[in-house]
C-alpha cells in the first residue's frame, strides 16, 4: 500500500510539474510575468521564491493538478509600467504557444521516456504464439500454437520485424480497435516453413478495451510449457494431489501443448456454476500418472456474467525471453512513433466513446492510476518508465481536447479570435467555463466509478 501511494504521488508530481513547466518556460520566453508556479491546488504546504525572480513556487495540498498564474488584466489590476508583461497583452500566437506548451511538454516527455526504455533495453517474451482460443480469429486463420511471428503489419502496410510478443500484442490491439486486418509472417518451427497469414480483425468486439480483447482475437499470451508452478494451500490442485513441476500432457480427451491452452481448459471446467471432474494426464519425475481434478467455480471478474474454473496453482512456465534494445537514433525514432500511435489511438477511442461506439468503461481515474503505478514500480525501472510515458501521452492528449476548462478549450477561443478578429466575450467565456467544468466533473465521476468497479467489484 505504501509503495502504491508513493508511486502514485511521484507519478502525478512528475507529470504535473512537466506540464506546468511547459506553460511557465514558454510564458517567460514570450515576455510574460509569471506570479506563481504551483504543483497541486489548495493550501500551500511549501513555498519559496528565488532571489531576483518574480515567481513564487508552491507545493500545495491537493495533488491532482497544478497551475501557472500569470500577470493578467482580466484577473487583477496591472500597473501601467508592467502592462507589457501581462498575458492578455501578448500577441495571439504567443498566447496560443503558452497554452499549448503544457500538453506539448507532456508529449515530449513521453517521447523521451519511450526512447529511454528503448535505449536501456528490456526483457520481453519472444513472439511465439500460444494455442489460440477455439473459434477465435486466430484459430480460424489457421494458427495452432508454437508459431514464431517474425514480421507483421496492419492492412497494406509493409511488413516490419516483430521483436517481442509485446510488439505483436500492441499491433493486434491497434488492428482490433481500428478494424484493420493484421498480416503475420510466421515460421512453424522457429525458422522453417515461412508463411504469411491474415487475421481478420474487422469483426472483433472492440467497444471495450480490457484484458479480454486479445482473448477475443485468440492471441492471449506467448507460448509456455504446460507445467505447474506454486501450488496454493487449500486449493483444488493441492486437494487433487498435483505438485509443483508436474508437466500436464492432457485434460480429458484433449492433448495439452502449452500453458495458455491449459489455462483455458481450466477456465472451461465448469457447467453453469458447478465444477466438473476432469482426468489429467501428467508427467512427474519421468513417470506418467492420471489424476482426477475437481476445479473450483468462481464468478468471472468485473461485470462479466458466468463462472470460470480455478485450481489454486500457477499454470505455465516462464515464457522464453528476448532482450529488446535499440540504438540511439533508432530508439528515439521508435519512441516518437509510439507516442504518435498512442496519441492517435487515444483520440480515436475518445471519439468512439463520444458517439457511443465504445464503452465508457474504458475511462480510468486516480484509483486505477495509483494501482498501476504501484504494480509497475514493483516490476522494475523500465516497466515504470513505460507506464509514466503512457500516462504522459494521455495527459497531453486529454488537455488538448476542446473543453473550456482545459488547454484545448483556450486554444479553441484563440482559433475563434483568429477567424473573427475578436476574442470570446467575457459572458460567453464564463458560461462555457461553467459548462466545461460540469462536463469534466461528470467524466471524472464516471472514471472514479469505473475504478471502484474494476478494483473492488
Amino acid at each position: 500500500m505504501l509503495l502504491t501511494i508513493a508511486a502514485f504521488l511521484v507519478t502525478l508530481g512528475l507529470l504535473i510539474t512537466v506540464h506546468e513547466y511547459g506553460h511557465y518556460r514558454v510564458a517567460v520566453a514570450c515576455g510574460v510575468k509569471v506570479l506563481r508556479f504551483s504543483v497541486g491546488w489548495g493550501r500551500p504546504l511549501l513555498r519559496w521564491q528565488p532571489k531576483g525572480s518574480p515567481t513564487e513556487f508552491v507545493l500545495a495540498a491537493f495533488p491532482l493538478g497544478g497551475y501557472v498564474r500569470m500577470l493578467d488584466e482580466r484577473e487583477a489590476p496591472v500597473l501601467p509600467q508592467e502592462r507589457h508583461l501581462a498575458f492578455n497583452t501578448r500577441p495571439l500566437w504567443a498566447r496560443a504557444a503558452i497554452v499549448a506548451a503544457g500538453p506539448g511538454a507532456n508529449l515530449l516527455l513521453a517521447v523521451l521516456l519511450y526512447s529511454t526504455v528503448n535505449w536501456i533495453g528490456v526483457e520481453e517474451p519472444r513472439a511465439v504464439l500460444a494455442s489460440p482460443v477455439a473459434g477465435s480469429v486466430a484459430h480460424a486463420a489457421g494458427l495452432r500454437g508454437g508459431e514464431l511471428v517474425e514480421r507483421a503489419a496492419l492492412g497494406a502496410d509493409e511488413l516490419e520485424p516483430v521483436r517481442s510478443f509485446t510488439d505483436l500484442r500492441w499491433l493486434l490491439a491497434r488492428g482490433a480497435l481500428e478494424g484493420v486486418g493484421a498480416r503475420l509472417e510466421v515460421s512453424a518451427s522457429r525458422g522453417a516453413g515461412h508463411r504469411e497469414m491474415l487475421l481478420d480483425l474487422s469483426g472483433i468486439d472492440n467497444g471495450e478495451v480490457d484484458s479480454r480483447l486479445l482473448h477475443r482475437i485468440g492471441v492471449a499470451g506467448p507460448w509456455t510449457r504446460p507445467v505447474l508452478g506454486e501450488i496454493l494451500p487449500e486449493g483444488a490442485a493441492q486437494r487433487a494431489g498435483l505438485r509443483q513441476g508436474d508437466l500436464v500432457l492432457g485434460v480429458g480427451a484433449t492433448d495439452v501443448v502449452d500453458g495458455e491452452q491449459l489455462r483455458e481448459l481450466i477456465r472451461q471446467s465448469v457447467r453453469g456454476s458447478e465444477p466438473l471432474v476432469q482426468s489429467w494426464r501428467i508427467e512427474r519425475a519421468g513417470q506418467r500418472l492420471t489424476i482426477e481434478v475437481l476445479a473450483e467455480a468462481r464468478a468471472q471478474p468485473g461485470a462479466v456474467p458466468g463462472h470460470i474454473g480455478v485450481i489454486g496453482a500457477y499454470v505455465g512456465a516462464t515464457p522464453e525471453l528476448v532482450t529488446v534494445e535499440y540504438g540511439l537514433f533508432e530508439g528515439a525514432w521508435a519512441g516518437l512513433i509510439r507516442t504518435w500511435d498512442i496519441s492517435a489511438l487515444t483520440l480515436r477511442m475518445l471519439g468512439r466513446m463520444l458517439i457511443g461506439e465504445a464503452s465508457l468503461k474504458n475511462l480510468s481515474g486516480p484509483l486505477t492510476i495509483a494501482d498501476y503505478a504501484g504494480r509497475s514500480v514493483s516490476r522494475g525501472l523500465t516497466p515504470y518508465i513505460g507506464f509514466l510515458a503512457l500516462l504522459s501521452v494521455s495527459l497531453g492528449v486529454l488537455n488538448l481536447l476542446p473543453l473550456p476548462v482545459l488547454d484545448g478549450g483556450h486554444l479553441m477561443y484563440y482559433l475563434w479570435e483568429a477567424v473573427t478578429g475578436k476574442g470570446v466575450s467575457q459572458a460567453w467565456m464564463e458560461w462555457l467555463q461553467r459548462a466545461g467544468a460540469a462536463l469534466l466533473l461528470l467524466v471524472m465521476s464516471v472514471a472514479l466509478f469505473n475504478d471502484v468497479t474494476r478494483l473492488f467489484g
